[in-house]
């Protein structure tokens, strides 16, 4: 069973994605902000982490940024999401360090495709 760490300060989004995504069959674990994804990411050391970029206390870019300089977490895959689909936030992500890039709201069956395909690569 493969474990994700959801990294989401949105209550209902946290809650609605971690439900589903136990009901496809993974672990999840999750975290409110950027900060506590990071300690959690290190201590933890999921299989893959879904990154909200627009976060309290410490942001996706930056919390993506330390999780890809830490050699416990680098090998990590990370999947940004993001409400802001500005053209630019697709390539900051990138730059940040993220594996992979979707929007919110989260299209389900779109997003386990990512997931698998992530998981693939690490394996």
């Amino acid at each position: 069973m493969h474990t994700i760490l959801l990294v989401e300060d949105n209550e209902l989004n946290r809650d609605m994605l971690s439900r589903r995504l136990v009901r496809k069959g993974f672990r999840v674990l999750t975290a409110e902000d950027g900060r506590e994804g990071v300690e959690l990411a290190s201590s933890a050391l999921p299989d893959l982490v879904l990154m909200d970029m627009s976060l309290p206390v410490l942001d996706g870019w930056e919390a993506t940024r330390m999780l890809k300089s830490d050699p416990r977490t680098r090998s990590v895959p990370v999947i940004a999401l993001t409400a802001h689909a500005m053209s630019g936030d697709e390539k900051k992500a990138y730059e940040a360090g993220c594996d992979d890039f979707d929007t919110k709201p989260v299209d389900l069956p779109r997003l386990l495709g990512k997931i698998e395909a992530a998981l693939l690569k690490t394996e």
